[in-house]
C-alpha cells in the first residue's frame, strides 16, 4: 500500500511554511515541498527539511521520568501523573493556590495553550501563568494596542511586501532567522522597492539592503524620533490622514522636535546624511512599511521603541491603507496564537482582558464556572520565574526551557532548583527538564493535530502524520489526567477538535475572534484570517454544499476603514528617547547584544539534537570587532570571557568587521560555559514587562591557557 503525504506546516517558526510528511519505513517521516502555500511557496531552512530527525527514539523522550535521589528513572504514566497531581495538591494545601505556577510556551498549539489557561485558572485556581512569548513578541503587542486598539503581528499578508515603495526593516535577521521570507524582500527590490535594514551588525539580511544603518545597540528609539522630527521639518507629514484617522499628534510632534538629527546622531552613531536618506527613501513612494522584530522589541522601553516606529507611519499616513502599514515579525511557531487564548498572565482566550468583568462573564460562563471563581492577572514571565522557590513553591512547565532562554540565566536556574516541586513537559529532557521531579513525553507537531496562528495571524491546520510510539501522550491528554485526579473530571477533552469548537465559543466577539473558523474551513481555504467572526451552525451547515456562502470570510488586511478604537482612529503616544537600563561604563565598557543563527532555534533544546544542523553551527561564538579583538591580544577561534554584572560567558572569538566596534555579538542557543543569557539583563519594560535582552554592559578578558 503507497503511502499518502500529508500537508502540514513545520514545527519551528512564525512562517510555519507549508510542508508535506509521508511515513518513512523507519517510523518517522520524510519532508518534501509544498509549493501550494503562499508563505513559502515550497521553499523550506535547514531546520524545516530536518525537522523530523527529533522524531527519532535515540532523540526524544519515550517513557515518563521521575526523580530517585540525583537520577530521573523511568516510570508509568499512573505513576508519574500522581506524582505531580500530588505534588501541586500539597503545595495548594500548604501554601495556598498562587504557590503553584505554570509556564507555557509559543510553540504550543492553540488548542494546548488555551487549555493551559483554563487548567490553571479552574483547575488549580493560580494567577500565576505565564509564557516565554513574554520575551518575543509582549513590546509590539502592547505597542499596537496602544495605537490601533489591536495587536496581531502583521496586518497585511507577507504577499503584499514586494508590491509596496518601501520597507525600513529593524532589528531583524530574517535572512538567518526566517529564511523563506527573504524572497519577498528580494521581490520587492526587483519590483523597484527599497529595503532599508537597521542592525548594529551588518548580517546577511543587511547585506540585501539598499541602505545599511548601524546604530549603537539600544537607541532605536532615538533613530525613530530623529527620523520623526526630519520628517516635521522637511514638510513631509501627511496633514489630512493625521487630521482625519488619528487623534494625539500634537503632543507626539512636540517629542519629536526635542530629538533634532545631530543629538540623534550623537545618541545612535547613525550620521545625519544617513537619516535625511532614510526619510527620503521611506517617504518618497506612495507607499511604505515599518517591520520590526526583536531588536527594538527587546529592551526596557521596546514598548516606546516600537510606538515611536508607529508614530513615524502614523505621520506620514502608512498605517491602514493598502500596501503601506507596521507589522511586527513575530519569531516562535505559535507566538501569535499563544499570546491569544489565555496562556498569558493578562489574558483571557479570544485576547480579552481578564481584569475586564463582562470578558470574565462571557469565559466563565463558556467554561461552565463562576465569573468570581477565576483569579486575576498574575506576574509576567520573568517575575514569575524569578519569584519561584519563595512565593512559588511549586510548577507546571509546558515547552520552554528559561534555563537557557531566560535572562539573568545562571539566577533563573538557581530560581528552579529551589522549588519544592517542578514537572515538565517536553519532547526531549531539555536543560530545563533535566532539573524536574517529574518529565513527561509528549507528542510533536507531525504525530497530532491542532493549529498555530502565523506571524500574518492566518489560522492554520497542522495534521497528524504519523501515529507517536507507544508510551507517548499529547499535552491534552497529560491536561485531562491531571483535571480528573485534581477532582475536575470534565471540561478537558483530548480531542483538538473539540477544544477547538469551545476556543471558538470564549473567543466570539473578542478581538481575537476564530469564532466563524472550523477545521473543515482551515483544511479547504489553507488558512484564515482571524478576526473571523460568525455563527457556529452557519458555518458547519452552509447552503447548497458552499462551505463558505454564509461564513464570514476572515480579515486578511486590517485598518483600511477603521482602526480598533472606540472612535476608529489610530492614537499617536508621545514618547522621549532614554538609555537603556545598563549603560557601558569604565568596569563593562562594552555593549552586548544577542540573537540567533540559521542553524538553531531558540534555546536549541531541539536543533541542538540534529546532525546537519550541529554541523553546521556547533556552538556558542562571541563575535567582535578586529579593533576590538586587537585591543584583546585575541585572534579568531582564541577563547574569549564576556563578563556583565551577572556572570561571566566563555566562547570562542569570531573576528570580523560587520559589528560596530563598541559591540559584541552572542548567539543564545546554547547551555553552559557559553551561555549567552548568563549575561543578559533582566530589566523590565515598564507596559509589557520584556526584559532588556538587546543590550548589556560587559567586559571582554582572554582567556589564557
Amino acid at each position: 500500500m503507497q503511502n499518502t503525504a500529508t500537508p502540514t506546516h513545520c514545527p519551528y517558526c512564525a512562517l510555519q511554511c507549508g510542508m508535506n510528511l509521508t511515513p518513512a519505513p523507519d517510523g518517522t517521516v520524510e519532508v518534501s515541498e509544498r509549493a501550494d502555500f503562499p508563505v513559502n511557496r515550497g521553499a523550506l531552512c535547514g531546520k524545516g527539511r530536518t525537522a523530523p530527525a527529533v522524531l527519532a527514539s535515540g532523540v526524544r523522550l519515550t517513557s515518563p521520568l521521575v526523580r530517585s535521589g540525583d537520577e530521573l528513572v523511568p516510570a508509568s504514566w499512573d505513576e508519574a501523573l500522581d506524582r505531580i497531581a500530588a505534588g501541586l495538591r500539597r503545595t495548594r494545601a500548604e501554601h495556598g493556590p498562587d504557590a503553584v505556577g505554570v509556564f507555557g510556551g509559543g510553540g504550543l498549539t492553540n488548542e494546548k495553550a488555551y487549555t493551559l489557561g483554563k487548567f490553571a485558572r479552574v483547575v488549580l485556581g493560580t494567577s500565576q501563568i505565564d509564557y516565554n512569548g513574554r520575551f518575543c513578541m509582549s513590546s509590539a503587542a502592547a505597542a499596537g494596542i496602544k495605537a490601533f486598539g489591536l495587536d496581531r503581528g502583521l496586518p497585511f499578508p507577507l504577499e503584499d511586501i514586494p508590491k509596496t515603495g518601501c520597507v525600513i526593516l529593524v532589528g531583524s535577521n530574517l535572512a538567518e532567522t526566517m529564511p523563506p521570507s527573504l524572497r519577498f524582500f528580494n521581490e520587492l527590490r526587483e519590483n523597484g522597492g527599497t529595503l532599508i535594514v537597521i542592525d548594529p551588525r551588518r548580517t546577511k539580511t543587511a547585506e540585501q539592503a539598499d541602505l545599511h544603518l548601524a546604530p549603537r545597540p539600544g537607541t532605536d528609539l532615538a533613530l525613530a524620533l530623529g527620523l520623526l522630527h526630519l520628517v516635521i521639518a522637511e514638510g513631509r507629514v501627511d496633514a489630512e490622514y493625521v487630521q482625519e484617522r488619528t487623534v494625539g499628534w500634537e503632543d507626539a510632534r512636540a517629542a519629536a522636535m526635542a530629538h533634532w538629527p545631530e543629538y540623534v546622531e550623537r545618541i545612535t552613531g547613525v550620521s545625519v546624511p544617513e537619516l535625511r536618506e532614510t526619510v527620503r527613501l521611506f517617504c518618497e513612494p506612495e507607499t511604505a512599511m515599518v517591520l520590526t522584530a526583536r531588536g527594538p522589541e527587546q529592551q526596557s522601553k521596546g514598548t516606546d521603541t516600537v510606538g515611536a516606529w508607529i508614530n513615524l507611519c502614523l505621520a506620514t499616513g502608512r498605517a491602514g491603507r493598502p500596501l503601506s502599514g507596521y507589522g511586527c515579525l513575530t519569531g516562535q511557531g505559535n507566538g501569535q496564537g499563544g499570546r491569544e487564548h489565555g496562556q498569558k498572565a493578562d489574558q483571557l482566550p479570544g485576547y480579552r482582558k481578564l481584569d475586564d468583568p463582562a470578558a470574565r462573564r462571557h469565559v466563565a460562563e463558556v467554561w461552565g464556572v463562576d465569573p468570581e471563581s477565576l483569579p486575576g492577572p498574575g506576574r509576567s514571565a520573568y517575575e514569575l520565574l524569578d519569584a519561584l522557590g519563595s512565593d512559588i513553591k511549586s510548577l507546571l512547565l509546558m515547552a520552554s526551557n528559561p534555563v537557557v532562554s531566560a535572562p539573568r540565566a545562571a539566577h533563573i536556574e538557581e530560581r528552579i532548583r529551589s522549588l519544592d516541586f517542578l514537572a515538565v513537559c517536553d519532547v526531549v529532557l531539555s536543560e530545563t527538564a533535566a532539573l524536574a521531579d517529574v518529565v513527561l513525553p509528549v507528542t510533536q507537531w507531525a504525530e497530532e493535530t491542532g493549529t498555530t496562528t502565523n506571524l500574518e495571524g492566518r489560522v492554520l491546520l497542522r495534521r497528524r502524520a504519523i501515529t507517536p510510539p507507544e508510551g507517548i501522550r499529547s499535552d491534552l491528554e497529560v491536561l485531562h489526567e491531571l483535571a480528573a485526579r485534581l477532582g475536575v473530571e470534565k471540561g478537558f477533552p483530548t480531542d483538538p477538535e473539540e477544544v477547538f469548537e469551545e476556543l471558538r465559543r470564549a473567543s466570539a466577539g473578542g478581538p481575537a475572534d476564530y469564532s466563524g473558523i472550523t477545521y473543515r474551513r482551515l483544511v479547504e481555504e489553507d488558512g484564515v484570517f482571524w478576526p473571523c467572526p460568525g455563527a457556529a451552525e452557519a458555518v458547519e451547515q452552509p447552503a447548497a454544499g458552499d462551505t463558505t456562502a454564509m461564513a464570514h470570510p476572515g480579515t486578511p488586511r486590517l485598518f483600511l476603514d477603521r482602526f480598533a478604537t472606540p472612535d476608529g482612529r489610530a492614537r499617536f503616544v508621545p514618547v522621549s528617547h532614554r538609555a537603556a537600563a545598563e549603560e557601558p561604563d569604565d568596569e563593562y565598557p562594552v555593549l552586548l547584544t544577542t540573537g540567533r543563527v540559521v542553524a538553531q532555534y531558540q534555546s536549541g533544546a531541539q536543533t541542538r539534537r540534529v546532525a546537519e544542523l550541529n554541523a553546521a553551527a556547533p556552538g556558542p561564538f562571541v563575535e567582535l570587532h578586529p579593533r576590538l579583538a586587537a585591543r584583546l591580544g585575541a585572534a579568531e577561534g582564541d577563547p574569549v570571557a564576556v563578563v556583565s554584572r551577572r556572570g561571566r560567558a566563555v566562547a570562542p572569538a569570531r573576528i570580523t568587521n560587520a559589528i560596530r566596534p563598541d559591540t559584541v555579538f552572542m548567539p543564545f542557543h546554547w547551555p553552559g560555559e557559553g551561555r549567552a543569557n548568563t549575561l543578559t539583563n533582566p530589566a523590565l519594560d515598564p507596559t509589557s514587562r520584556m526584559p532588556e535582552f538587546k543590550a548589556c554592559a560587559v567586559r571582554l578578558e582572554a582567556v589564557r591557557p
